[in-house]
C-alpha cells in the first residue's frame, strides 16, 4: 500500500498547533502545580486558625502576669514576664508626655509676651524715704534659696532625663547623652532629698501667713497689681503668693513624696512600711512624679519672673532680707500698717535689726499715708 503524500500546508498547520500545544502545557503544568499548593497551604492555615495553640494561650497569660513558680523569692518572684515596665514606657512615649512639656514653652512665651509690651512693675513712688521694713529673716532666706536653686537642678536634670531621647541626642550624639543621662540622675538623686526637706520647712514656716482671707478675693478681681493701674491692697502675702504657697502644697508636696518612694531603694536609710521592692508603687509614683514635676516648672516660672525681672524691688527683699518702705506700702500695705504699728519698721541710718531693740519709737519722719489705692504714673 502506497502512502500518500502529506500536503505542505497540513504540515504547517500541525506545527503550528503542536508549537501552541507546547507553550500552553509549559505554562498550564507550573501554574497548576502551584495551585495545588495554595490550596493545601490555605486549608493547613484554616486548619491551625481553627485549632487552640497552647503555647499561645500560655505565652498570652505570662504576658497579662498570670503567676506561675520560680525559685527566687519577693515581689514578682514568680511572675516570669513584669508587664508594668513596657506599660510605662508606652504610657511615657504617649501624647500625654509628649505634649504636656509644651506648657512650661507655652509659660515661658506668655510672660516674654507680658514683659515686652507691659515691662517691668515699677515703684510709684520714685522719693524714697530711707525707711526700711524687715521681711524676711536669715533662716528663711536660707532655706528659700537652696530650695532654689535645688528646683532648677531638679528641673534641669528631670526634663533631661523625661525628654532627652527626642531632644539631647541630635545635639550630644548618644555616648554624650548617656554621660549626661548618667550624671542627671546621679544629681537629681543627691538633690531631691535635699529639695524635699527644703519644702517641708518652707510649708512648716509659711502655712501661717496663707490662709485665705477676703482681701485676697479683691486683690484678685483688681488682677493683682499687673493690669491696669491699681495696687490692691494685701497683707503679708497676697492672693498670688498664697496661690503659690498652695500649688507647692499640692503639686509640692507629690513631687516630693513620689520622689522619695523613686529613691528608697538607693538610700537604705528611708524606710516606709509596704515599700518593699514595691515595683509596681514606683511604676506609678514615677507617673505621678514626672506629670506633677512638669506642671509644677510651668508655674514656677511665673513665679520667678515676678519675684526677678517682673517686679521692681521684689528681690531685695529675698536678698537682704528688708524691702524699702514705698515697695511695701505699694505691694503689701496691709502688712507695712502692722510693722508701723509693731515699731518694726528701720529708720534711715539706723543699723539693721535695730528695731528689734527700740520698740515702738519711730522718729521724726512722717510715715507714708497707708490704706491707700496707690495708681501708676509710668
Amino acid at each position: 500500500m502506497s502512502k500518500s503524500k502529506m500536503s505542505k500546508a497540513r504540515r504547517r498547520k500541525i506545527a503550528i498547533w503542536s508549537t501552541f500545544l507546547v507553550l500552553s502545557l509549559s505554562l498550564a503544568l507550573p501554574l497548576a502545580s502551584y495551585s495545588i499548593h495554595w490550596l493545601g497551604m490555605s486549608a493547613t492555615a484554616q486548619d491551625a486558625s481553627s485549632a487552640v495553640n497552647p503555647r499561645s494561650d500560655l505565652w498570652r497569660a505570662i504576658r497579662g502576669g498570670e503567676p506561675g513558680y520560680s525559685a527566687v523569692k519577693g515581689e514578682g518572684a514568680n511572675v516570669l514576664v513584669q508587664s508594668g515596665g513596657e506599660d510605662w514606657r508606652q504610657f511615657k512615649e504617649g501624647a500625654l508626655l509628649k505634649n504636656l512639656p509644651w506648657a512650661i514653652v507655652g509659660m515661658a512665651v506668655l510672660l516674654l509676651l507680658y514683659h515686652l509690651f507691659h515691662g517691668k512693675n515699677k515703684l510709684v513712688e520714685r522719693h524714697l524715704s530711707g525707711r526700711m521694713v524687715p521681711r524676711w529673716n536669715v533662716f528663711e532666706r536660707m532655706v528659700h534659696w537652696i530650695t532654689a536653686f535645688s528646683f532648677i537642678v531638679l528641673a534641669i536634670t528631670g526634663i533631661s532625663l523625661l525628654l532627652g531621647k527626642n531632644l539631647l541626642i541630635p545635639v550630644l550624639g548618644k555616648a554624650g547623652f548617656a554621660s549626661w543621662a548618667s550624671a542627671s540622675m546621679t544629681i537629681h538623686n543627691v538633690i531631691g532629698p535635699i529639695f524635699t526637706i527644703g519644702i517641708a520647712l518652707m510649708i512648716i514656716m509659711w502655712i501661717w501667713h496663707n490662709f485665705p482671707t477676703v482681701t485676697d478675693l479683691k486683690w484678685f478681681a483688681k488682677g493683682g497689681g499687673l493690669f491696669g493701674k491699681a495696687h490692691p491692697s494685701a497683707g503679708r502675702m497676697n492672693g498670688g503668693e498664697k496661690v503659690w504657697f498652695w500649688i507647692l502644697m499640692t503639686l509640692g508636696v507629690a513631687v516630693c513624696i513620689s520622689g522619695v518612694i523613686l529613691v528608697s531603694p538607693i538610700y537604705p536609710q528611708i524606710t516606709i512600711p509596704g515599700l518593699d521592692a514595691a515595683r509596681s508603687m514606683m511604676q506609678q509614683a514615677s507617673a505621678v512624679h514626672a506629670i506633677a514635676a512638669v506642671i509644677w516648672t510651668a508655674i514656677a516660672l511665673g513665679h520667678i519672673y515676678i519675684g526677678t525681672a517682673g517686679t521692681e524691688g521684689a528681690i531685695q527683699g529675698m536678698a537682704t532680707g528688708y524691702v524699702t518702705e514705698e515697695w511695701a506700702a505699694q505691694h503689701h500695705d496691709l502688712w507695712l500698717e502692722d510693722m508701723h504699728r509693731d515699731g518694726k519698721v528701720l529708720l534711715p541710718g539706723e543699723p539693721r535689726g535695730a528695731q528689734n531693740q527700740r520698740g515702738t519709737v519711730f522718729g521724726p519722719e512722717k510715715p507714708l499715708q497707708l490704706g491707700t489705692v496707690y495708681e501708676r504714673t509710668d
